[in-house]
């Protein structure tokens, strides 16, 4: 929710920027999402912080894929606390924000907590507001979300900035995509909904599945949905995973590492030097949008 407090917080921030002739510190939300498992949702999360943080920025990539969480295996690090600690209370929010050897900050998921993934919208909402405070660790925010369209992962894609719907040519996988980007729109019709077709054979096979469903959504829905990228099949990719390092570090020359670098271009290259239009906090967003559909 956009209050009278985080407007002042806002004011304040630009007082001391000017004061100190410097520009407004961006925070830029991405979240990644998909109708189903199985389609490398995590790993192109992890991939996409990758390349943020090889551009220079500062990035934290949290896991809020709370039953089967995995950014931590697959950047092959065990951090000492996950947000299943923080959720219980055990430890306060900024123990849980973990510095990988790779350069981003990460608070894992907790992988095998299905609980906690079925957390309502009241015992969420004063969680999220506390998570207010991530905004000052990064300049972006990677958001590997849980499959399917449950209302957890729904609202946490639609209070970011974009959303990044991932699927491939499987026709399961583009079905359940669009049964996401439905539910996405029923929800928000404004929302900015990028589609990633990954595990391509062939770049004219990625292009169709693309096509199919952007003029679904633009006919049925009404939705400007863009496609920013496909990801060939690439042993490499399984290959780093293996090793649990991110691919485009591991095999920075890789097909799927090339196209994994143009498509994040395509989210931020052109935006990145500006600070996007003041939206009022993330997380108070996200726990007005729970606020929201409690009430109904």
């Amino acid at each position: 929710m956009y209050d009278q407090a985080t407007r002042l917080r806002e004011l304040a921030a630009a007082y001391r920027n000017q004061a100190l002739g410097r520009a407004p510190r961006r925070f830029e939300v991405i979240a990644v999402t998909s109708g189903k498992g199985g389609v490398g949702k995590s790993n192109i999360a992890v991939n996409v912080a990758q390349v943020l943080v090889q551009a220079g920025r500062e990035v934290l990539l949290m896991d809020v894929d709370l039953g089967l969480a995995n950014a931590d295996i697959l950047l092959g690090t065990v951090p000492p606390y996950h947000l299943g600690h923080f959720l219980r209370g055990e430890v306060d929010l900024p123990q849980v924000i973990h510095r990988t050897s790779t350069g981003m900050k990460l608070i894992a998921g907790g992988s095998g907590l299905v609980e906690l993934g079925n957390l309502s919208a009241a015992q969420l909402r004063p969680i999220l507001r506390s998570l207010e405070r991530l905004e000052d660790e990064a300049e972006y925010l990677v958001l590997d979300t849980g499959a399917g369209v449950g209302d957890a992962v729904v609202e946490f894609a639609l209070a970011a900035d974009q959303v990044l719907v991932v699927t491939t040519p499987e026709p399961t996988a583009m079905a359940d995509a669009y049964t996401m980007i439905k539910a996405l729109v029923a929800r928000s019709p404004g929302v900015k909904i990028r589609l990633a077709v990954n595990q391509a054979e062939r770049q004219e096979d990625a292009d169709r599945v693309a096509e199919r469903i952007v003029t679904t959504a633009r006919n049925f829905l009404g939705a400007e949905v863009r496609h920013v990228g496909s990801i060939p099949r690439d042993p490499h990719v399984w290959q780093a995973v293996r090793q649990k390092v991110p691919y485009v570090l591991g095999y920075p020359g890789a097909p799927a590492s090339r196209a994994v670098r143009a498509m994040v271009d395509r989210l931020v290259g052109g935006e990145a030097v500006r600070p996007p239009a003041p939206r009022g906090s993330f997380f108070s967003r996200l726990a007005g949008i729970f606020s929201r559909s409690s009430s109904l």
